[in-house]
């Protein structure tokens, strides 16, 4: 258990993986550029089909134009509270790149290896003081066209990253959902030998 999240695991792993949540209070505090760089050091060296490494962010930090557009392109539920980050970004992945003969073909694993950079991205930012917190709700054609994303990639999703805050800081209603959600158990989604729903 760690004394951070109060989360249990049942088998051994770092603490890092406890620690690491998704908060929506942030204070609003500036993030120091090379600490950013950190973060996108870290999804850097994720692994990825044939090294293809088909992730891509945008981002902006708070104060800025970049932070306005992306944050335009958020759902209105993600607008309530990430205002505060200290940078937003964009996550997006190549769906299709060029073959030795130069034809373009589909990178079906684009997304599976840009989530493994995302995840490799929190992570780095747990290490470093801040939280990473994805973010489903954006409007992706919208964010395709703000952002100047070419059609053989894909806006995956958003990631707003800051230092936490009290949860006091948030609506009430957000504020009654500020805490570290529980996880299912290994044998809910681990079987051996065949499929198991």
């Amino acid at each position: 258990m760690t004394e951070k999240t109060g989360r249990t695991a049942d088998h051994a792993i770092d603490p890092i993986f406890l620690d690491r949540w998704s908060p929506r209070a942030f204070t609003g505090e500036a993030m120091p550029q090379e600490t950013l760089l950190s973060l996108f050091e870290a999804a850097r060296w994720a692994p990825s089909a044939a090294n293809g490494q088909p992730w891509r962010f945008v981002y902006g930090h708070r104060g800025t134009d970049a932070f306005e557009a992306i944050y335009q392109t958020l759902d209105e539920g993600n607008r309530r509270w990430a205002d505060k980050a200290a940078v937003l970004a964009v996550i997006i992945s190549q769906t299709h790149r060029k073959n030795a003969d130069g034809e373009m073909r589909p990178a079906y694993t684009h997304a599976f290896d840009t989530g493994a950079a995302w995840a490799y991205l929190a992570l780095q930012a747990i290490h470093a003081g801040y939280h990473a917190h994805g973010m489903g709700g954006i409007d992706r054609a919208k964010a395709m066209d703000v952002l100047d994303v070419p059609e053989s990639f894909r806006v995956e999703a958003a990631v707003a990253i800051g230092k936490i805050a009290p949860k006091e800081t948030l609506p009430e209603d957000l504020m009654k959902r500020e805490m570290p959600s529980g996880r299912k158990a290994v044998e809910e989604f681990v079987s051996e030998g065949r499929f198991s729903a």
